[in-house]
């Protein structure tokens, strides 16, 4: 069975680039009738936040994409620890003691005589007792796992034939010095105690990846496929990391994007296949397909999102946006009718309210100059209210045979006194919903 998992940290929000990796996830593990794990990677115990963890399930709630079961890192320590235990007894994992000072200097050190800068392992020429006196004068050393210096190589599902030389990596961290696992040895733990069978994430993985792989091999556990999807930009091709604060997944749905609008951008962004507003989940599944996805930074555009979610609020029924019409003060015997006028007319369901103050209390007349005298003549042509879908082609004809006024001269001022609009909808809709047309008095 097809197994895969979204995997944030309870750190902060979801935003566009995790989302991106968390639809595909689910995406994969629906489309074969599989299983979506959301893993919480919390052994961070002063980052990680219990509001933090409620707010990704709420979002990814509001979108859909629901999980089969949650995991919690902090719950799995013991095996992580034994886990660990298991390397050192096999003699690849070793405990270091320099200070990110004195790596930093190794680093610049190498990069000046032409050496890839990469962790150089003097930590194991070390005696049990230097490495007492070390821990006497520094703390617990951090723990590295040592990589057999070959190539790893692996077929990824977006970028193909991959094939790095482990001696161009440093070994990897997996225990801090103060005792926190760190993600690559608790990823890997987890992924193959769940029996995960595809991992997809951002391209920024990729070394990640091959040093996991041979933490996978030495623990007995199954690969799973990998697949490394590109990293968002913005639309100039800029970092979208100093935009994070303004693209979670919060901060979108209070400017009134609908799910289905960035589930479908998001299901399609960097494919080869075009961007297609979809109607429901359940076709975004079916017509996934990873192999179209490239590897070139993908531009993301939040304003791309707007014009989707116009059209998709237009597709709905008045039944989908009942309780919104409700809450704004729409009478239930209107709704329908002002649904069907207003949903052709809004980007987002904040736009409704000022279209039924229109409605309600009427607008401020916008008046030219050279129309005062025209629009006064006609304000005095328009009957009373209630208005009915004759009434504006009745007033208008009135209008023209009482000023010989036509076309564009006599519709547009027309509307721009009743709406205070320049365009909108079609008038002889309107009309009906109009309980005030303040140009009359």
């Amino acid at each position: 069975m097809t197994t895969t998992r979204f995997a944030p940290s309870p750190t902060g929000y979801i935003h566009v680039g995790n989302l991106r990796t968390a639809l595909f996830n689910y995406l994969i593990a629906a489309k074969s009738g599989g299983q979506f794990i959301l893993r919480l990677d919390d052994t961070d115990p002063e980052r990680s936040k219990q509001e933090y963890a409620d707010a990704i399930m709420e979002d990814l709630e509001w979108l859909g994409l629901t999980w089969d079961r949650v995991e919690k890192q902090s719950d799995r320590l013991g095996r992580y620890e034994a886990a660990a235990q298991e390397l050192r007894d096999m003699g690849r994992f070793y405990e270091c003691f320099e200070t990110p000072t004195e790596l930093d200097l190794k680093r610049k050190k190498q990069l000046n005589m032409g050496k890839p800068p990469v962790y150089d392992r003097s930590a194991l020429a070390l005696s049990e007792d230097e490495k007492a006196k070390l821990r006497e004068e520094r703390g617990q050393g951090h723990w590295r796992f040592m990589l057999d210096h070959e190539r790893i190589n692996w077929t990824d599902g977006i970028l193909g034939d991959i094939s790095i030389d482990a001696a161009s990596v440093s070994d990897p961290v997996l225990i801090r010095g103060d005792g926190q696992f760190l993600y690559t040895l608790a990823s890997v733990c987890d992924d193959i105690d769940f029996g995960i069978t595809n991992v997809v994430r951002g391209s920024d993985h990729v070394t990640n990846t091959a040093t996991q792989i041979q933490i996978i091999q030495a623990l007995g556990g199954a690969l799973p496929s990998f697949a490394h999807h590109s990293l968002l930009t913005g639309p100039q091709g800029e970092a979208l990391s100093k935009r994070l604060g303004t693209l979670a997944i919060r901060d979108l749905r209070e400017q009134g994007v609908q799910p289905m609008a960035l589930l479908s951008l998001l299901a399609r962004l960097g494919s080869s296949q075009p961007v297609e507003l979809r109607s429901s989940l359940e076709e975004i599944i079916e017509g996934f397909d990873l192999s179209t996805f490239g590897a070139a930074p993908t531009k993301f555009d939040v304003q791309d999102l707007f014009p989707l979610t116009a059209r998709h609020l237009a597709s709905l029924p008045v039944e989908a946006v009942a309780d919104k019409l409700d809450a704004i003060g729409v009478p239930a015997d209107m709704a329908e009718a002002f649904w069907s006028v207003a949903r052709e007319n809004i980007t987002t369901l904040g736009d409704l309210e000022g279209w039924w103050v229109l409605c309600r209390d009427g607008a401020e007349p916008l008046i030219d100059e050279e129309d005062h005298e025209f629009i006064a003549q006609a304000m005095m042509l328009l009957p009373d209210g209630p208005y009915d879908g004759d009434s504006w082609s009745n007033w208008t004809k009135d209008v023209k045979e009482a000023t010989g006024r036509k076309g564009k001269g006599l519709f547009m001022p027309l509307r721009k006194a009743v709406t205070g609009m320049e365009r909108g909808p079609d008038m002889s809709s309107l009309m009906p919903l109009l309980q005030v047309v303040r140009a009359k008095g």
